[in-house]
């Protein structure tokens, strides 16, 4: 077998290849685990091919492993999949571990799915395909691409040989995403492919052929029958990518963006009044996103960086004599964020509200970089982003685009001085995640009141003086402080 396999997965092959040959199917390893093999790229499961019954051959390979795995099966697909959790080889014996394991090994389980060869065919208004068994050519022939379609023999009298009717082996040599029959049909076909050559274009660093990318653009209204939550899956691939801008880039040359994602669209383009531009809010939203990712592998932090100008359409204006301004986009990009969330079947909890957070906050520690910044300015920043003021801080690093590199070494030291001011004001006055000394349960108590605005106000007015630097963050100045505020307000103590 040409390809750089370890011990454990030849291993495992040779017991599908033994089940295989005892069945009298003929069985071939196929697909993405090949592809990537064959470049190198570190891959967590195995597709298995048979000229018969999958589900069959999936029971029969599992029987040759102690403790046996589950098998998982759906009869209307004729699919199965086994996924080995720390197995051992022959009798009990353990199968030696190699440097080259894969990291999916390293954490003790490897899924492979059996599948029997087939051919598809698909009506126009679902890419739900009516299936029929096949050869292994109907089944390579179905593949959304070339360098998908590559199949390794596991059979007795052709073992290991590679198995290529599409060039597609050529096609990983030439870094091309190209599919093995016309174009127009395969994503007329089932759309989410269009999505896909986008999202293996990102992830690989390939180009899309010329006229499977033309097709796509030809056929990006059929995106409109894929469900949004396998958009999503894919939308999530490519921000997870080295280099999340070249997906994008396609995505919006295509068309695919903007049904997809219109609010995202609506950022590109420069307009110029008077001779005064502003820059291109897309692909500086692009380079922010590629920034973000040369520091954190976080998909949420990605997430905050492609939304974090997401407002500034809806707040451009042009002032005459000033230029062009987006006052307030933080507040309404904020806004905004719930409702994409929801249109994009995203997390719509904990990641949202993070998300949402540093969309409205990544203005703020800009702002500290002027000249007599107090104290209470640093508290409430480190207040308002609690644990999140890191990530906060790598948004607003990576939102410096400047072409220039003097302002944009500038930018830098001023951020520099902000961590250091952030570090001493966090130290004297311990305010990330705090919470103030008297809690609105102690003032019901003290004062003898049931839930109330009197309660809130007093409350607040304590944390805002904390805040403030009027007293310190101590019990003591803040029950005294509440004394004196309660008398303002008539509020008598019980005792």
């Amino acid at each position: 077998m040409d390809i750089n396999c370890t011990e454990k997965e030849l291993f495992v092959f040779k017991k599908i290849a033994h089940a295989a040959g005892e069945m009298g199917v003929p069985c071939y390893l196929i697909g993405g685990f090949v592809r990537d093999k064959l470049i190198g790229r570190v891959t967590k499961d195995a597709d298995i091919v048979c000229v018969g019954d999958g589900i069959e051959l999936a029971h029969a390979v599992a029987r040759r492993f102690q403790p046996q795995p589950r098998v998982s099966y759906f009869k209307t697909f004729g699919t199965a999949h086994i996924c080995l959790k720390h197995f051992s080889a022959g009798d009990n014996a353990p199968v030696n571990k190699t440097d080259t394991d894969t990291e999916v090994e390293a954490n003790g389980d490897w899924d492979i799915e059996f599948v029997g060869a087939r051919k598809e065919s698909y009506r126009h208004h679902t890419r739900n395909p009516e299936v029929e068994p096949g050869s292994l050519k109907d089944d390579q022939e179905r593949r959304d691409f070339t360098i998908n379609a590559l199949a390794i023999s596991l059979n007795k009298d052709d073992y290991g040989k590679l198995i290529d009717p599409f060039t597609g082996l050529e096609d990983l040599e030439k870094k091309i995403i190209r599919t093995p029959m016309d174009p127009h049909q395969t994503f007329s076909d089932d759309p989410l492919r269009m999505m896909r050559a986008i999202r293996f274009a990102t992830q690989l660093d390939f180009t899309i052929a010329p006229e499977t990318f033309q097709s796509i653009k030809d056929n990006a209204e059929r995106i409109s029958i894929i469900s949004q939550e396998r958009i999503t899956e894919e939308l999530n691939k490519i921000l997870l990518s080295k280099k999340p801008s070249i997906g994008f880039d396609l995505l919006y040359k295509s068309g695919l963006l903007h049904i997809i994602f219109p609010q995202m669209t609506d950022l590109e383009g420069a307009e110029y009044i008077d001779g005064m531009g502003h820059k291109d809010n897309f692909y500086h939203t692009l380079q922010v996103i590629d920034n973000v990712c040369r520091v954190s592998n976080d998909l949420w932090l990605r997430w905050a960086a492609l939304l974090h100008d997401i407002g500034k359409p809806a707040t451009k204006k042009f002032e005459q004599g000033h230029g062009w301004t987006f006052h307030g986009h933080e507040v309404v990009g904020g806004r905004m964020v719930p409702k994409i969330f929801a249109k994009l079947k995203l997390p719509q909890h904990e990641k949202m509200r993070f998300v949402r957070k540093l969309v409205e906050l990544h203005l703020r520690p800009i702002s500290l970089t002027k000249e007599n910044i107090t104290d209470s300015a640093i508290r409430r920043l480190l207040f308002d982003a609690g644990d999140d003021m890191e990530a906060l801080m790598m948004l607003c690093e990576a939102d410096i685009t400047s072409k220039n590199k003097q302002k944009v070494k500038r930018y830098l030291e001023n951020f520099e001085m902000v961590r250091a001011r952030l570090k001493e004001v966090e130290e004297k006055d311990r305010i990330r995640n705090w919470q103030p000394p008297i809690t609105g349960e102690m003032i019901m108590e003290i004062f003898a009141l049931q839930p109330s605005r009197a309660v809130g106000d007093l409350k607040n007015a304590i944390r805002e003086a904390i805040l403030d630097g009027e007293i310190s963050n101590t019990y003591e100045e803040a029950y005294s402080f509440m004394m004196k505020k309660a008398a303002e307000m008539d509020l008598k103590p019980v005792k």
